[in-house]
C-alpha cells in the first residue's frame, strides 16, 4: 500500500537548537523538519502553546510568527503565519 503525500510542500530534515519566543520569556526546542511552510520541533516536556508566536532560530538567523498545528506528546508541528 502507497502512502498518499499530503503536505503543501516538501519536508526536510533538520536538527537545530531553537526557541519559541512567547510574552515574557522563551522556551528552548529542537527543530526536527522544516518545509516552506511551517517545521515541526521537539520540547523537553509537553507544552501548551499559545495561539501565535515567534519561532527563532539563532544559528540561522531565522525568526518566523507561527501558529501550533498539531501536537504529540512532546513535538509540536507549527505553520508559518
Amino acid at each position: 500500500m502507497t502512502m498518499i503525500e499530503k503536505r503543501a510542500a516538501p519536508r526536510f530534515k533538520v536538527l537545530k537548537g531553537g526557541v519559541v519566543a512567547i510574552d515574557g520569556g522563551s522556551i528552548p526546542c529542537t527543530v526536527r523538519n522544516t518545509s516552506s511552510t511551517g517545521v515541526a520541533a521537539d520540547f523537553a516536556q509537553a507544552v501548551d502553546l499559545p495561539p501565535t508566536f515567534t519561532l527563532v532560530i539563532e544559528r540561522d538567523r531565522f525568526a518566523r510568527r507561527c501558529r501550533p498545528v498539531w501536537s504529540v506528546q512532546r513535538r509540536v508541528g507549527m505553520a508559518f503565519c
